[in-house]
């Protein structure tokens, strides 16, 4: 009995179990309807938002109507607002260019085809006018001809001005260019790809104008001694930066040839070589950077080449006498050196054998030398006041004249443009020549300096051929620097609180920042020039 009942029971319970199993399946299915519908609803919001991602169209063909939401929008858009665009798809790389649209003008007046002017009849519309007996013209006609007249008028900037043909990217060759890096820019403004370089470099921004440098007052700065790090125990004769405009050669009697790296702070010493049987009369590297020539009151000089740093002791030249070759000029082409000789003789060195290879002869005795630009002409003075012009290819004096009011010529320089050279004298006089006009036949200076009383020592014109200092080592703060484009020294230098003592040297870096002076105190003073960026 109690087995019937346990088997009635059992029998009920599952019969419930079935009849709750039947309630729950319609809820389970209501339930995955509402899931199936939340989930369709979220795939249309994310494909109105972000694009069909989904079901993406391929490009190329085309969407058909009804297909599911969100095909209407396309992976992949056209930018309209340029006047030719490329499309560009990721699969292939294939570059399709579209024909330029021409814009459409936002509003039309119907009434400009329909109206006549008169542009004869009105005075200040007869400009306008192509043809002398035209009259009436079309409003449209009309317009497009005030449209031309304000643009001839009124000229745009090229800054503000359209490019309407495509930009050529300079990177579009390079695949593995990367172009998120590179630099957007408002469609249509010209050389985009200057903006890219400004972009890719760190240098400033904001650059100097190194066109005119104004006369009058010269802007400088004084900076800490070239030297300071090992001044010179005597008197300086030589100063001169390398080509790289951070290295600095000093050279002076206590027979020492030092190097410097510039930076008008620290100016830290990198060497110093020290020649034991020659006071350094005059020191000068090869314009090519390679070679230091050292020369003093001895009958042979030196030579340091600084890639090797060894010291080469050269003389003396065969065939010669001179006692003293402390005097001499580098040409602009590294391939020669003409030193000062005896009787009116210039020596001619090669620099590559370091061996005689001419001569030439002044009428009087030869006291300064200074090369054209192109290294290929000399120009010599000395005791007879005449200016000599030598062709060194074929070592003949092709021109001769007398520096005017020249007893004695005591300093050359040419400029580095070539149009001027300038001449000084044992009477403090300064000549300046236009070289064209001097040997067209034209004597007489364009400019006369006579700010100095003293012999002049020293010329030396500045990179862009602005400035000329001219120095005189027999009188305290005896440098002046001539405004060569206004012919004027200026009034502010040398400066007032701070002596420069007897200066024997000056040279000018080749950005024309800096400005070296060595004096016979030992000092090489440095000021920067606020005219010129570079160093």
């Amino acid at each position: 009995m109690q087995a019937n009942d346990e088997n009635g029971d059992g029998k009920e319970m599952s019969l419930e179990v079935m009849r709750v199993n039947k309630r729950k399946k319609p809820r389970n299915e209501v339930d995955e309807k509402d899931a199936v519908e939340q989930e369709k609803e979220m795939k249309k919001l994310e494909s109105f938002l972000f694009g069909n991602i989904y079901a993406p169209v391929e490009f190329g063909k085309e969407v058909e109507e009804g297909d599911a939401v969100g095909n209407d929008t396309s992976l992949f858009f056209v930018d309209r607002s340029a006047n030719s665009v490329l499309s560009v798809d990721e699969d292939d790389g294939e570059v399709l260019e579209e024909e330029p649209k021409q814009r459409k003008a936002v509003w039309e007046d119907d009434e400009e085809a329909k109206a006549n002017v008169n542009i004869a009849k009105v005075n200040r519309l007869r400009k306008l006018r192509k043809e002398e007996d035209e009259s009436l013209i079309s409003g449209s006609e009309y317009v497009s001809r005030l449209r031309a007249q304000h643009v001839k008028l009124n000229p745009g900037t090229e800054w503000a001005q359209l490019d309407s043909e495509p930009r050529n990217n300079k990177y579009s060759d390079d695949e593995s260019s990367d172009d998120e890096n590179r630099a957007v820019v408002a469609h249509g403004y010209k050389d985009v790809g200057a903006v890219d370089d400004l972009l890719r470099t760190n240098e400033d921004f904001v650059v100097k104008s190194t066109s005119k440098l104004l006369p009058g007052l010269l802007e400088y700065s004084i900076l800490t001694d070239a030297n300071t790090e090992e001044p010179s125990s005597g008197p300086i004769n030589s100063v001169q930066f390398h080509r790289n405009a951070q290295l600095l050669l000093t050279a002076g009697l206590d027979r020492r040839l030092r190097f410097f790296q510039i930076d008008g702070k620290r100016n830290a010493k990198i060497e110093s070589i020290f020649i034991d049987d020659c006071p350094i009369r005059k020191a000068s590297f090869l314009p090519d950077g390679s070679q230091v020539i050292i020369a003093g009151r001895r009958k042979f000089f030196y030579s340091f080449d600084l890639v090797k740093a060894k010291v080469d002791r050269i003389g003396p030249l065969v065939g010669r006498e001179e006692k003293s070759l402390e005097v001499f000029e580098v040409s602009p082409d590294s391939s020669t050196i003409a030193f000062v000789g005896n009787e009116g003789y210039i020596l001619l060195v090669s620099t590559k054998t370091k061996e005689l290879i001419g001569t030439l002869k002044m009428n009087g005795t030869a006291r300064s030398l200074a090369f054209s630009e192109d290294g290929k002409q000399l120009l010599s003075s000395g005791g007879d006041g005449q200016i000599y012009h030598w062709d060194l290819r074929t070592g003949a004096c092709f021109h001769k004249a007398v520096d005017e009011g020249c007893i004695n010529g005591t300093s050359l320089c040419t400029s580095p443009n070539g149009k001027l050279f300038a001449a000084g004298s044992d009477s403090g006089i300064v000549n300046i020549y236009n070289r064209e006009e001097f040997l067209g036949g034209k004597r007489k200076p364009i400019k006369t300096v006579e700010n100095l009383t003293t012999k002049v020592d020293f010329l030396k014109f500045n990179t862009d051929s602005q400035i000329l200092a001219i120095c005189s080592s027999m009188k305290k703060n005896s440098l002046k620097l001539v405004h060569v484009p206004s012919l004027t020294v200026f009034s502010n230098w040398p400066p007032q609180k701070k002596t420069l003592h007897y200066p024997r040297c000056l040279d000018f870096s080749p950005g024309g920042g800096f400005m070296a002076m060595g004096n016979a105190a030992g000092k090489v003073l440095l000021y920067k020039l606020h005219h010129y960026h570079d160093a």
